[in-house]
Order: C-alpha cells, then structure tokens, then sequence
C-alpha cells in the first residue's frame, strides 16, 4: 500500500485522551514522522486487518458447505512429509 501517493485528502477531526495523544508523538518522533501519518496508517491496518477477517469468515463458511476431501487431505499431508526440509 502506498502511503506517499499523491491524493485528495480531508481533514477530520478525532477526538483522542492526552496519554494516547503523547504515545503518538512520541512514536512519530522515534519514526520520524507525524501524528497524522501514523493515524493514517493506523487507519489502512485496521481497514487491512477488517478485510481479511472478513475473507477468512467467508473461507470457513464455504469450507463448512463442503470440506475437504478426507483422500485428498490423506495425500497432501503424505506428499507434504515426504517433501519437508530436513532440518
């Protein structure tokens, strides 16, 4: 994802407690950015994160319709030994 893209941005205003306020700063300062950038970037985990909820839930559900073939589960995990990195 690209954080340094040119686009149209709005401001809005987010009403956040003086602790997390200064944990921000402080985060900004050691990263070497600002406020805005991380909350920016906090918004695209969160979105990023809610995306891939939301694919998994629909994985399981479909998966629930109709699982794996036993057989096919069987050869995939005998190819899967036969094939694993000697450590």
């Amino acid at each position: 994802m690209g954080y340094h893209m040119a686009m149209t941005r709005r401001e809005v205003l987010v009403q956040l407690d003086d602790d997390l306020v200064e944990r921000l700063d402080s985060l900004a300062t050691r990263l070497d950015t600002n406020r805005s950038e991380l909350l920016r970037r906090g918004a695209h985990a969160v979105l990023e994160a809610e995306d891939l909820a939301a694919k998994d839930r629909q994985l399981q559900t479909r998966y629930r319709r109709q699982p794996a073939d036993p057989a096919l589960v069987a050869s995939a995990r005998r190819l899967a030994a036969q094939t694993a990195p000697a450590w």
